[in-house]
């Protein structure tokens, strides 16, 4: 069943209108046509099965029918990631939100290769990636910071998995087999690396835990998908799927 991501209350008889692309998508891509079925979700009240109520070029209407699944939400867990090349952030994004981030903070580092990114596109990109992989909630993409400003106003509580390709870091497995916390943040480097003093910065955080992804050099992109990944299997919703 087609999935879409949708503002506004979900109820049973809400009546929900989509954007002009929205609304392209399901006519001149799906082909759907009125009284077509799909699952919508809002991030709230759960996914409901709607049906197409007006379906134009450029708008649709659609009308909510019944609850097909309760709110659900995955482990609070941010991915921080340096800005790195378009093409590598925007799959960081895709695969992120397939991992169950609940938050992704783009951040400027010494060595960032770039100062800015497209949050409005990444954004689409969470989106697209929520109703592919039947999420019933869209991450939350932050506006790129300062790692510095980030470090100073680090928040209580939450723990932090650096992730240091320095050498000197424990196995990732084994740092967070004895971890605890159940608020956590992943931090991804820059394709040059963290500075040096970036490194003694990020050690200095209370709750920094450094781990090693391994004996080889990963890029940005792969040290996300691989740092998630062992996270989830450790401490996160993997291990009661």
């Amino acid at each position: 069943m087609i999935r879409l991501f949708v503002s506004g209350a979900l109820a049973p008889g809400a009546i929900i209108l989509v954007t002009a692309e929205q609304a392209h998508f399901l006519g001149h891509v799906m082909r759907l046509k009125s009284g077509d079925r799909l699952a919508v979700f809002n991030g709230f009240d759960g996914e409901w099965e709607a049906s197409v109520d007006v379906l134009g070029k450029r708008e649709a209407r659609l009308a909510a029918r019944a609850l097909m699944r309760d709110q659900a939400i995955g482990p609070d867990l941010d991915l921080i990631v340096a800005l790195v090349k378009r093409t590598r952030l925007e799959t960081i994004v895709e695969k992120a939100v397939e991992l169950g981030a609940r938050r992704i903070r783009p951040v400027i580092t010494e060595r960032t290769n770039a100062d800015h990114t497209n949050i409005g596109r990444l954004r689409s990109i969470a989106v697209e990636a929520a109703e592919q992989c039947d999420r019933l909630d869209v991450p939350t993409i932050l506006e790129p910071v300062k790692l510095a400003t980030l470090l100073e106003g680090w928040e209580d509580g939450r723990r932090l998995m650096f992730c240091d390709e320095a050498g000197d870091a424990a196995p990732a497995a084994r740092a967070l087999a004895s971890a605890d916390a159940t608020r956590w943040a992943v931090l991804i480097g820059p394709e040059g690396g963290f500075s040096p003093s970036e490194r003694m910065r990020i050690r200095a955080v209370p709750s920094s835990v450094p781990v090693s992804l391994g004996p080889r050099i990963l890029r940005a992109d792969t040290a996300a998908i691989a740092a998630m990944t062992l996270w989830q299997a450790m401490l996160g919703d993997w291990r009661e799927a």
